[in-house]
């Protein structure tokens, strides 16, 4: 007779994350925006002397390419791992950032309105781009700077398809891709409004900015995949970031179709 597995307790304890009991825990007043400290900047600052790039008119971009009606892209959506050699454009490269993080209006030092939702309007993300087959743009890694909406390059790499892939647990697709988005999330930008809160709704958040770009690509005659499967470690160093204050949470390629 076949013993009676034992739960697993850390499934119990994992679970907890997705409810949001922890709330009712948490003192709000002692937060570190009810105690008045400064908010995390809405946009990761860059050096003065870094190449950037001006992306086309985000809004005007958007319009113009992803004319498809929304029950119809809604429809269509699908993940896609096979990619044209066909590049993307810079203005289609523009709407799907602008799709992503565009920001439609600046509240305030500590609230921006944007095209995703956001809890409180923190969102925590940064867009980072691995650039393999985009007319006007070098091989390469980039930032997204939606405040701006422009690029910021951090470094040429003709093999930056690859080195995605790799740190994507050699999936092979991605490097097949036109350009990898990477979003990284700085948790104090949202844990400075709901302290140990804050967790969970950034992952909600990742959710709401990688169907955007679905619906976006699949309006404008491009393809995408969602990928949650990654080396941390080895996404973290592609991109230059430190692993703990910024880190990696999601990663989207797209392409032609």
């Amino acid at each position: 007779m076949e013993l009676p597995r034992k739960p697993d307790k850390r499934l119990e304890e994992f679970r907890y994350f997705l409810k949001d009991s922890i709330r009712q825990t948490i003192n709000f007043r002692q937060t570190a925006q009810s105690l008045q400290l400064p908010a995390p900047p809405l946009q990761k600052p860059s050096p003065e002397d870094v190449v950037r790039i001006d992306l086309p008119e985000g809004p005007g971009s958007l319009k113009k390419l992803c004319a498809l009606p929304v029950g119809q892209a809604i429809s269509q959506r699908e993940s896609v791992r096979f990619y044209a050699d066909e590049p993307l454009s810079l203005e289609e490269l523009s709407a799907l950032l602008w799709a992503t993080q565009g920001v439609r209006h600046v509240l305030s030092e500590e609230c921006a309105l944007r095209t995703v939702p956001s809890a409180g309007a923190r969102h925590s993300f940064e867009t980072y781009i691995a650039a393999q087959n985009v007319k006007g743009l070098q091989s390469g890694l980039y930032r997204y700077l939606p405040l701006d909406h422009q690029l910021v390059q951090l470094f040429v790499d003709e093999l930056i398809g690859i080195k995605a892939a790799r740190a994507c647990m050699d999936q092979r697709f991605v490097a097949g891709a036109a350009a990898t988005f990477f979003w990284t999330t700085i948790p104090e930008r949202m844990e400075w409004r709901y302290g140990l809160a804050a967790h969970k709704v950034i992952a909600l958040d990742a959710g709401h900015v990688c169907q955007n770009l679905y619906l976006a690509c699949t309006a404008l005659g491009a393809g995408t995949c969602a990928i949650a499967a990654y080396d941390q470690t080895e996404c973290d160093r592609l991109l230059g970031v430190d692993g703990d204050e910024e880190f990696t949470v999601y990663i989207s390629p797209v392409g032609k179709v």
